[in-house]
């Protein structure tokens, strides 16, 4: 048994869990998420008001999805209530990060122009100076990805370390050529 997915959801208070055959919705104070559910794996509510995420039997496939659209849920309900950010750190001479509304970022990363990023919907940002920001939403999936387009812009390189960073990422050292 998945140890994973047979753990129930517990659903805090203001979150409504609406359950369509094969599409769950969860509505927040922060927003609304929805899912559709692949087709072996059911989701029932179950008392004291939690979900709970069952499978028909133990094939393959039926394993590997049970945990997972255990945790898709869990993720939904987690956004809608907190919300998810991911903080990112910018490295270098000269390269920075300035904003320009909510949902817009101009950065200066050691090219001949600065880039221009916006932020799909859903996605803000918040900068705590010039070199780090925050990238914040309700859909975990849409905020790392969101981080990892702003990330590849100018990736750490593995000498100086210059570049656009998550917080706390080691970047492994590179020794450079020897001189005489």
């Amino acid at each position: 048994m998945s140890r994973i997915g047979k753990l129930p959801i517990a659903v805090p208070s203001g979150v409504d869990v609406a359950i369509d055959e094969s599409l769950v919705t969860v509505k927040g104070p922060k927003g609304t998420l929805s899912h559709t559910i692949a087709t072996p794996i059911t989701v029932a509510k179950g008392e004291d008001g939690v979900l709970e995420v069952q499978r028909p039997d133990d094939e393959r496939n039926s394993r590997s999805l049970h945990g997972l659209t255990r945790t898709l849920i869990n993720n939904m309900v987690v956004g809608v209530t907190e919300g998810y950010e991911k903080k990112l750190e910018i490295v270098g001479v000269g390269y920075r990060v300035l904003p320009k509304g909510p949902t817009q970022l101009e950065f200066q990363l050691g090219y001949s122009h600065p880039i221009i990023f916006d932020a799909p919907e859903g996605i803000t940002f918040t900068v705590e100076g010039p070199t780090k920001l925050g990238v914040v939403g309700i859909d975990k999936q849409l905020v790392g990805e969101v981080a990892a387009k702003i990330r590849k812009l100018r990736k750490p390189e593995p000498y100086k370390g210059k570049g656009v960073r998550y917080a706390g990422e080691h970047i492994r050292r590179k020794v450079g050529k020897a001189g005489k």
